[in-house]
């Protein structure tokens, strides 16, 4: 089984990447704070917007809420 990626790894990933989830969320025209609720629970539309930013499917970081889909 694969497990998720931890918080801190996506958060180092983004910052790699040159930004931040807060950042990332007011791009997307939400509150700075608001991308951080996808690192701890479902949230698809924050799901993709990380995802997207790394180059990545949001199944490659979160396999287990996507698994049997």
């Amino acid at each position: 089984m694969i497990n998720d990626w931890e918080r801190v790894d996506i958060i180092y990933a983004l910052k790699k990447k040159g930004t931040t989830l807060a950042a990332l969320s007011r791009q997307s025209g939400l509150n700075s704070r608001t991308l951080n609720n996808a690192l701890d629970r479902r949230y698809p539309k924050g799901e993709r917007i990380i995802a997207e930013a790394l180059g990545v499917t949001p199944e490659i970081i979160w396999p287990s809420r996507y698994a049997n889909r």
